[in-house]
């Protein structure tokens, strides 16, 4: 190998979000194999206090400051008859970098981490092409124009459908398409034509199960203060499906819980949190805490971890997390998605809200089965699941003979 030139959507430093951890590990195996050349976006300026870390496994970088008014994007994606998410990821800066160092640097790879990054692949790159799209956007997109008002409803729809899209033109440029699970790579094959779908393959999130040890962690202080029991949701929390399963959470499990434990609290730890997740604050026993510096000492504190997701796409980093935590973790079949566990032996699986409530209400009365659902939990993703399995494959991709090259130097894109 010569060189690689990795393009993600956001800095994969520090590996603090879903996405991010994923790229922050990608990058570090990479850089192992060869040098790498990255190309990416700072979502504010506080990003750049992380510039060294980049700099540091980088053989040289662009991180432009990606403009964030989606209003914007928008006017510029229907005028063009594109993706939001393709507009709100293009840039000048970048794009020319990425015609440069393609230009003066050897590089045989191109690796690209989420589809709205494939649009800075020239369509006459005839190396090898790796395309990371982690979910099926587009899927989601279809689920979300499902419910809303009609508005949101269309615009959904309209993203849905360009996405695709655009998903099946990756498809056909690439050499290996990448998906976080099976299942996701399933659906993805099945949205394209079937003479690319040998392309496709998954490749799931690890867990770094030394950093998320419970015997190296302190429980936060404001549990062991309060009686509780003490449930515990972790997320992004400007994110879509996020807000459902706290609002979830607040409105229909915790009257549920607190009728047997009125001392119950609700913890919600997540940075960015909306004007209504906030608004949730001391309902139903709820505190929003917001970005933390450190999410383990809640988990480790945390009597129970709920994840009631409605739409999930992927593995959810959050179980993996409170897995490794050796945390009881109750959730809903999406949430549970790519993850090899047993139900009641590894996590505990329900759908309904009266579901979900009977579960919690069963594990709080029984210290001994939680802990022997979190230990078995942990030593699932310890033994399966920690980042150099899931990585296993990833030296052979990047090495392999790039295939569907013409004489002339293009690509063959059936």
């Amino acid at each position: 190998m010569t060189g690689i030139l990795f393009l993600a959507h956001r800095l994969p430093f520090p590996p603090d979000r879903g996405d991010k951890i994923r790229s922050h590990h990608l990058l570090r195996a990479l850089a192992e194999l060869a040098p790498v050349h990255v190309g990416c976006f700072a979502e504010s300026p506080a990003d750049y206090q992380h510039e060294h870390a980049l700099k540091a496994v980088a053989a040289s970088h662009c991180m432009p400051l990606r403009d964030t008014r989606l209003l914007l994007a928008g006017l510029k994606a229907v005028l063009k008859h594109e993706p939001v998410s393709l507009a709100a990821f293009r840039d000048a800066t970048l794009a020319n970098w990425v015609q440069t160092t393609l230009a003066t640097h050897a590089i045989d790879t191109i690796y690209v981490f989420s589809g709205q990054m494939g649009q800075y692949v020239p369509d006459d790159w005839n190396g090898r092409l790796i395309v990371d799209l982690v979910d099926v956007d587009s899927a989601k997109f279809e689920a979300y124009a499902t419910d809303g008002n009609p508005v949101m409803r269309w615009v959904n729809a309209r993203e849905a459908r360009l996405l695709r899209t655009e998903e099946q033109r990756l498809a056909a440029q690439a050499d290996h398409v990448l998906l976080i699970s099976r299942q996701e790579a399933d659906l993805f094959r099945s949205r394209i034509p079937a003479s690319l779908q040998g392309r496709v393959r998954a490749m799931g999130n690890g867990i770094d199960v030394a950093s998320y040890d419970p015997a190296a962690v302190t429980r936060h202080a404001a549990f062991v203060s309060e009686p509780g029991p003490h449930l515990l949701f972790t997320g992004q929390m400007d994110y879509a499906p996020n807000i459902e399963a706290v609002e979830r959470v607040v409105r229909q499990i915790m009257p549920g819980i607190r009728r047997r434990h009125p001392g119950a609290r609700f913890h919600v730890v997540g940075r960015a949190p909306t004007a209504e997740v906030r608004a949730l604050d001391g309902v139903e026993g709820c505190h929003i805490w917001g970005e933390v510096a450190d999410v383990r000492p809640f988990l480790r504190a945390a009597d129970l971890v709920v994840a009631p997701l409605t739409i999930a796409r992927g593995v959810q980093n959050k179980v993996l997390e409170a897995m490794a935590m050796a945390r009881a973790v109750v959730l809903t079949p999406p949430a549970a998605t790519g993850i090899p566990a047993t139900d009641g032996v590894h996590l505990a699986i329900a759908e309904q809200d009266d579901a979900l409530i009977d579960a919690c209400l069963r594990l709080l009365a029984a210290p001994d089965d939680r802990a022997a659902l979190g230990g078995a939990a942990r030593d699932l993703v310890s033994q399966d699941m920690n980042w150099p399995a899931m990585l296993v494959d990833l030296a052979g991709l990047v090495s392999a003979p790039p295939k569907g090259a013409h004489d002339d130097g293009r690509r063959d894109a059936a």
